[in-house]
């Protein structure tokens, strides 16, 4: 009888064992299983059959611009874990402040303006008093104090790190274009797969914090007119000042009620993109150095006319004048509050010029391919993208290749060609003519060929790694060429000589002239 029931006892905690192991196992395995479970998600997402070259399908109007979106639910977006939009500024339009939840890459299509990127706990460098305030320097209140403002043009690309605060104005004669790519499935993004802007100020459309998902749902919320184009809310602001209480925003900026009302911009219509009512008065380091400089001089005369009347001494006076140079060099340097970040974080480079005329490859019959990643732009390397930007000339080709460990999201800037792209099984998932304005994706190590038309083939690639790498397939720096030839002969069932025609024939490298220019 004790034996049955010391048997059953030992059963019993066995079994509650196991249960209990089995909970403890499922709790501290879950975030595992979770990623497990996301990153299958996504791989399931690059089964890929067939490519189509994509237009925006979203198309948001402000009262100085357009904003277009890319579908994020098409398959191949999916695959590479990004979002795609385009910003059209008109002159004098300013895109409201905002951060996303993802990195961004921003190429300047057209046009030029200023950007503004506000990072935590920098100090304000940029200083200047006002009129009133050079008559009453006392009043702290009058002068304007802001970080860093960063002037950028056509043909150069921006870098925005995730959740820092950002807004572009247009300060040229024409429109500006900017299209962007948002790396959605960036490390550095802790919610879902879904772009969200997040606005600071303003009364933006709903579809436009989202990246145009959701719409519908929004819609049936909130009133607003049908059509290709989304109207401006009439109320309710989509900042996120919106949707704090009104008085604990007042209390926290020492403000009244009817200014905190303001900052949440309800039954505010002009959008994202709103045109400046005043001129934009930027301080200029060129004419601060120069009033600093005649203000310099102004010293110097007034310290001489002293010097000169307590000391007879040239050489006094020349010491005395060299050590005053040097404690208001000192001085300039530290005005404003200093706390070490501004050595690094708050001045790392955030724009580089990819249009430019000295190229990592250039062939003067056939185009250039310029590349920019974390060597040349070290931030990138905090964003985990690259870009490359190519211009192929009249009927060039750009090599066959693979991408080693990147996906590719390719825009059309100018001009018109053909691409392939084959997948594993050795079929072409898209075999057609690109546009400009199309946008569509390489997944990684699916081989792509490029040919131009008759107009040329320009394009910006934004890639998934900071660091992209390229393997080529024919060229002076292919695989074929790094292969034995009796490797290839046997391969292909070719013969030897056969075999180094294939490697030799072409001794360009990446960019190769059209075939009627080569010696047949």
């Amino acid at each position: 009888m004790a034996y049955s029931s010391l048997l059953s006892f030992s059963v019993f905690f066995l079994v509650l064992f196991h249960v209990c192991f089995a909970q403890i196992e499922l709790v501290t395995n879950r975030p595992d299983r979770e990623s497990q479970r996301q990153q299958q998600s996504q791989q399931n997402q690059c089964q890929l059959q067939n490519l189509n070259a994509l237009q925006p399908k979203h198309r948001f109007r402000s009262e100085a611009g357009v904003t277009e979106f890319w579908d994020q639910n098409e398959q191949q977006f999916q695959c590479a874990g990004v979002a795609f939009l385009r910003h059209k500024i008109q002159r004098k339009g300013l895109l409201l402040p905002s951060f996303n939840n993802a990195p961004q890459l921003v190429y300047v299509v057209e046009g030029q303006g200023i950007q503004g990127v506000v990072f935590p706990g920098c100090p304000e460098t940029y200083q200047y008093p006002s009129q009133q305030s050079q008559r009453q320097e006392k009043q702290q209140s009058s002068r304007d104090q802001h970080q860093k403002i960063r002037q950028f043009k056509e043909g150069d690309i921006l870098a925005l790190p995730a959740g820092v605060p950002h807004w572009i104005y247009n300060n040229g004669q024409s429109q500006l274009v900017l299209v962007s790519l948002v790396d959605v499935g960036n490390n550095d993004n802790q919610l879902d797969q879904n772009f969200r802007k997040f606005f600071i100020a303003g009364n933006p459309q709903e579809g436009l914090v989202t990246g145009g998902q959701r719409q519908s749902q929004e819609q049936s919320r909130k009133p607003s007119r049908k059509g290709k184009e989304e109207e401006q809310q009439e109320s309710g602001g989509n900042n996120i000042l919106s949707g704090f209480d009104r008085n604990l925003l007042a209390e926290v900026f020492g403000i009244d009620n009817k200014l905190a009302r303001k900052l949440q911009n309800e039954n505010d219509n002009r959008g994202a993109i709103v045109r400046m009512e005043h001129d934009f008065q930027i301080p200029s380091p060129q004419e601060a150095e120069e009033e600093q400089r005649q203000q310099g001089r102004e010293e110097e005369g007034e310290e001489e006319e002293e010097e000169e009347e307590e000391q007879g001494s040239e050489e006094e006076r020349d010491r005395k004048r060299e050590r005053g140079r040097r404690s208001r060099k000192h001085q300039s340097r530290r005005r404003g509050s200093r706390n070490g970040l501004e050595e690094t974080f708050c001045t790392m480079r955030l724009r580089h010029r990819i249009d430019s005329p000295f190229a990592d490859v250039f062939n003067p019959r056939a185009g250039r391919i310029t590349t920019i990643n974390s060597f040349n732009l070290p931030v990138l390397q905090l964003l985990q993208l690259s870009a490359e930007r190519g211009v192929l000339y009249k009927n060039a080709i750009y090599g066959p290749q693979w991408n080693i460990d990147a996906h590719s999201i390719v825009y059309v800037t100018r001009g018109s060609g053909r691409m392939q792209i084959v997948a594993e099984n050795g079929d072409a998932i898209f075999d057609d003519n690109v546009e400009e304005g199309q946008v569509i994706t390489v997944p990684q190590n699916y081989a792509v060929v490029k040919k131009a038309g008759r107009q040329g083939f320009e394009w910006i690639a934004f890639k998934t790694n900071e660091n992209a790498k390229v393997s080529q397939l024919a060229g002076r720096v292919s695989v074929f060429r790094a292969i034995p030839a009796d490797v290839l002969a046997n391969s292909f069932r070719i013969s030897r000589e056969e075999a180094l025609r294939l490697k030799q024939n072409r001794q360009e490298v990446s960019v190769f002239s059209p075939r009627s220019q080569q010696q047949q």
